[in-house]
């Protein structure tokens, strides 16, 4: 964020700017560029009159005020003597009410931020023209030297310069209305209505002595058969202040210019072009149930302020400002998702115990975490944790976790991670040590890589396999070390087959890449390369299919004399199970293809035929890919359905991935970004699942198991970079319980080193030169 606006410019020709939109973010824009240079010549288009404006009152945080102190202090004495201020957010659901505090918060009315941002502008000679549409964009960048385009989600400069701004708009699957009530509420309060067309849900807050904002929000369908789409304005007041009469305490709601909208998320891929830049919401837009448009829209004006100061020219300037303000945004934006689609899919959590349903609702977004929480409120986390069954001084990840005759001591998982190091399938003294390191480290469940059922089921020269006794002695070497050197610890096998995706080149060689020579005959579901480069594979046909259910059977005979605890059949990644799953990868027209019940038949049958040769009081659980990240391919729903048909043949878990299936795959990166699926598979079927992807820190593990988003937490990455990853876990947070233990040998080294000298005196005088 740009906190700082240097006073200093490089020389240069003073600017005439146009704004585009007198909402906050243009407005605070105008102002500040003025303040920075009087001789600016700078006029704001504003079709509304000044008094005109959509919703009531708007939330900053400390860190956008921080900004706005430091860059205009005349605007932020008026701001701070306007502030409504609170600490609580009460968490309503079935006639319970958790309060959850120390969260800070400070809202005023919108009406009113506009008006100290117009009498600041007038004070510094900014032009402002009311009832009075811009001239066309390519008009307005002719005679302007910069024209700033703060014009709303709706902006038409936007759309002038569509084929350059590349705007990407999502449509939402919740309606919500914006009201006010004329009393302030105590907290943030969010309030779930259960009723006979759906699950609604109010947010609101106070912003002056004597209001608050409220919105009362719901998904499509339920808005529907509520018959809210036939219902004025008028009605729908009514109607609400009727659903939560208990949260308004039987008092009214008003409207203003209010109408039921659903939320469009805008994204560009550019943020200018030649001497027009975007701003706020003309840019991005973050769901308000995070925080506020307004917030966005200031810190890029402060940004932009800064931007123009600090570079040598106009085009450097913008390109600054996106290259600061875009990564800030797309993670603003990627936790505003998380908690969009948090609300959208509020119905799957109506049934968890009261606090934890508050913890969910709290740390949706996954910006607020556990230990964020924790010290906000330790008594409300607590409390959390008790009703979860966390016993004393116990964080959530090391409670343990029972599947079929197994108990994992904790809750982390050493994830599947191809090391590429076998010798003809053999794993070797490398396997023995990175296996034994990490179950020396304290993980309740480790994992081996993708183990191969057939030469010709390897994905490179380098992958293990379980076809031969040699491999099976091997693996059982391995087993044995973890059992008698890191008792505690539980090993997997995760059993596969590449399929189309086999013959390649090491990974450090070139992912995916083809073999230069020795390549080996490939099979799929359907006879389709990778990539354009890589081997067509040959269609299965039946009596290849009852070989590769024997492949699969054979290994997992020898997975169990190996002693390993745990099965996984790998069924996702694109590998050969995952591209029957696939409607991308399969395009059979027999039994096995068409339907997603044909595409799951296989996979199905290898699964019965390796449940029934596995021992019965070992669990099996199943990986998939929960999308292919690609149009036309697998979805949450298609992931959803296929977790419940494994689990009907008695699948213990389902670990859920995603991706990985075509190369033209496009994901959405970012902090635990998979594991909205496994949320959602574990509680619409109430199958225990296993969470995956980018989920590094221990306080990510605490507050996903907490919540009850998922049972288990696999993390690969961060156990590459530390081996010891959850005993480093339990020393941090101070815990010695029996969810983990230190081997003997390592006891020593259970506290963090010291890292040097803390105790040095502190600097109190600075003699000038």
């Amino acid at each position: 964020m740009a906190g700082a606006v240097t006073v200093a410019p490089p020389p240069r020709e003073h600017l005439r700017v146009a704004v585009v939109g007198g909402g906050p973010g243009g407005l605070y824009a105008a102002a500040l560029l003025k303040r920075l240079d009087p001789a600016r010549e700078i006029t704001v288009w504003e079709r509304n009159a000044p008094d005109d404006t959509f919703g009531f009152g708007v939330v900053l945080s400390d860190e956008t005020l921080g900004g706005i102190q430091h860059a205009d202090p005349v605007v932020y004495e008026a701001l701070r003597e306007e502030f409504v201020r609170w600490d609580d957010i009460d968490v309503v659901h079935r006639n319970i009410r958790h309060t959850s505090g120390g969260h800070g918060f400070a809202a005023l009315g919108r009406r009113r931020l506009l008006e100290i941002l117009h009498e600041r502008c007038r004070s510094l000679g900014v032009e402002l023209r009311f009832h009075a549409q811009a001239p066309d964009a390519a008009r307005l960048s002719e005679s302007y030297d910069l024209v700033v385009a703060a014009d709303g989600v709706h902006s038409a400069t936007r759309e002038a310069y569509a084929e350059v701004f590349r705007p990407r708009v999502t449509t939402h699957r919740c309606r919500y209305i914006w009201l006010a009530a004329d009393f302030p509420f105590e907290a943030f309060r969010f309030e779930i209505a259960e009723t006979e067309h759906g699950v609604m849900q109010l947010h609101g807050y106070p912003y002056a002595a004597d209001a608050s904002t409220v919105i009362v929000e719901m998904r499509e369908e339920v808005w529907e058969a509520a018959g809210f789409a036939e219902s004025d304005v008028r009605e729908s007041v009514e109607r609400c202040v009727k659903i939560f009469a208990d949260a308004l305490g039987g008092r009214a709601l008003r409207s203003n210019k209010s109408a039921w909208t659903a939320f469009r998320t805008v994204v560009n891929e550019c943020w200018s072009h030649r001497n027009v830049v975007l701003l706020g919401d003309a840019a991005h837009t973050a769901h308000f149930s995070i925080g506020s448009g307004t917030k966005l829209a200031v810190e890029d004006a402060l940004a932009l302020a800064a931007c123009l100061e600090e570079q040598p020219s106009l085009g450097a300037a913008l390109s600054a400002y996106e290259a600061e303000r875009r990564p800030v945004v797309a993670s603003t934006q990627r936790a505003a998702r998380a908690s969009l689609e948090w609300f959208e899919n509020l119905g799957l959590y109506l049934d968890q115990p009261a606090r934890q349903f508050a913890f969910n609702l709290l740390t949706r977004s996954r910006r607020v975490t556990h230990d964020n929480l924790r010290l906000r409120d330790a008594r409300f986390t607590e409390s959390v944790e008790r009703e979860f069954g966390c016993p004393p001084g116990t964080p959530p990840m090391f409670t343990p976790f029972r599947l079929r005759g197994l108990t994992l001591r904790n809750r982390v998982v050493v994830s599947p991670m191809d090391m590429y190091s076998a010798v003809d399938g053999v794993p070797g003294d490398f396997h023995l040590v990175h296996l034994g390191a990490r179950a020396l480290g304290g993980a309740g469940l480790v994992m081996t890589e993708m183990v191969c059922v057939s030469p010709e089921a390897r994905i490179t020269p380098g992958c293990a396999g379980l076809y031969t006794g040699q491999q099976a002695d091997f693996w059982r070497r391995i087993t044995e070390f973890v059992h008698a050197q890191a008792p505690g610890a539980a090993i997997g096998v995760q059993l596969g087959h590449s399929g189309r995706k086999g013959s390649t080149k090491l990974m450090w060689e070139g992912i995916d890449e083809p073999l230069e020579e020795g390549n080996w005959p490939l099979v799929a579901a359907s006879p389709l390369p990778y990539k354009p480069e890589n081997q067509t594979p040959g269609e299965l046909t039946s009596a290849q299919l009852d070989d590769l259910r024997e492949q699969f059977t054979s290994a997992a005979q020898r997975a169990a004399r190996c002693g390993f605890d745990l099965l996984e059949l790998h069924c996702a990644h694109g590998y050969l199970l995952s591209g029957f799953l696939s409607p991308l990868t399969n395009r059979r027209t027999d039994a096995y293809g068409g339907s997603l019940e044909n595409r799951l038949r296989f996979p199905l049958e290898v699964f019965d035929a390796v449940r029934a040769v596995w021992p019965e009081e070992r669990p099996m659980t199943v990986r998939i890919s929960a999308t292919d990240w690609a149009d036309g391919g697998t979805t949450a729903d298609d992931a959803v359905a296929v977790a419940r048909a494994f689990a009907a043949h008695g699948a213990d878990a389902i670990d859920v991935s995603t991706g990985q299936v075509v190369a033209e795959e496009q994901p959405e990166y970012g902090r635990s970004y998979q594991t909205p699926y496994a949320d959602r598979i574990r509680n619409e079927t109430g199958i225990p699942v296993i969470a995956v992807g980018a989920i590094s820190s221990w306080d990510d593990v605490n507050s996903l198991i907490l919540a009850g988003r998922t049972d288990l937490c696999a993390l690969a990455r961060p156990h590459l970079y530390d081996p010891h990853w959850t005993l480093h876990a339990a020393a941090e947070q101070g815990y010695t319980g029996p969810g983990v233990s230190w081997p003997a040998p390592y006891r020593a080294g259970s506290r963090r080193p010291q890292t040097g000298r803390t105790d040095s005196p502190k600097q109190r005088l600075t003699l000038g030169s």
